[in-house]
């Protein structure tokens, strides 16, 4: 058991881990710290926190687990902030869905302190934002991504694995790269394409119209459009590179279906068809399936 948690963003995410440690038994007391004070208050007034802290360094101090459920562009300032507060054995993870910068981010802001960080991704969340929505299960059977470098402490990618493990995730461990290039695909890219989308449909003069139509197809396509704007811009332009190589593969594909109809190749367009289907059915649903369409803080 810990003795204290102290959770930096008071949202979705960092609310759902701070339920799920107390419903498991695994800490004491959480001491949280939000940008909005409103936010940190509500936090307590719904028994997700304890302790309201007024400041990042305050509610690390004392604390022997520490959780970052900050937006990734936010990711560096807030490692410095608390750097002063972090003893040599205190536990300190993210929520972050890329990594490769938040690592980056955490060895230029932990500085000494950085083997203390294991990076953490939980393929979970919903549509809807704000601590209101925190909830104790969210993270149970989901699969939580951690991608430790060379220099994080081995004991803390342990202490790591039996936290999310306590509290009913199964947890997986991989490079940041190979995350990175993964979430791309089967994450950041669709996320894209669904703002991309939704964008074309209302752009054009009878956007509304079509709207008005709009049956299960086009809710089932575009849930993820309805996703936290300032969470993805930082999303889609940290993990960029990566990205835009899943786009560029994305654009491949539509071009050849595109020249399929063009030429009322009707056996070909079937046979794609077809192979996406059967790819499509071969994909066994299961808890790590898209669930991140909303990691707040």
């Amino acid at each position: 058991m810990f003795e204290q948690l102290g959770l930096i963003g008071c949202g979705l995410m960092g609310g759902s881990f701070a339920l799920a440690l107390k419903r498991a038994k695994l800490v004491k007391r959480v001491v949280g710290y939000s940008k909005s004070p409103s936010t940190t208050e509500r936090a307590r007034q719904l028994g997700v926190i304890d302790v309201v802290a007024p400041s990042a360094l305050l509610a690390v101090s004392g604390s022997d687990i520490v959780l970052l459920a900050v937006p990734v562009a936010a990711s560096e300032a807030t490692f410095r902030a608390i750097r002063h507060g972090i003893s040599n054995d205190t536990l300190v993870m993210d929520v972050g869905s890329t990594k490769g910068d938040v690592i980056e981010a955490a060895r230029n802001g932990l500085q000494s302190q950085f083997a203390n960080f294991v990076p953490a991704h939980p393929i979970a969340g919903k549509e809807v934002s704000g601590i209101e929505h925190a909830e104790a299960s969210l993270y149970t059977g989901r699969k939580v991504v951690l991608t430790p470098v060379k220099a994080t402490l081995r004991s803390n990618v342990q202490r790591a694995s039996q936290v999310w493990s306590g509290i009913g995730a199964n947890v997986v461990t991989m490079t940041h790269e190979e995350h990175d290039s993964a979430f791309a695909a089967v994450s950041h890219l669709p996320h894209l394409l669904a703002f991309a989308y939704v964008n074309a449909l209302i752009a054009q003069p009878q956007g509304d119209r079509f709207l008005s139509l709009a049956g299960p197809g086009f809710r089932d396509f575009s849930r993820i459009a309805a996703s936290d704007p300032v969470m993805w811009r930082d999303v889609l332009l940290a993990n960029r590179e990566q990205v835009l190589l899943q786009s560029q593969a994305f654009r491949k594909a539509l071009l050849d279906l595109e020249a399929l109809m063009g030429a009322a190749d009707a056996q070909a367009l079937e046979q794609s068809i077809a192979a996406a289907r059967k790819a499509r059915a071969a994909w066994t649903p299961n808890s790590s399936s898209d669930a991140s369409a909303q990691q707040d803080s």
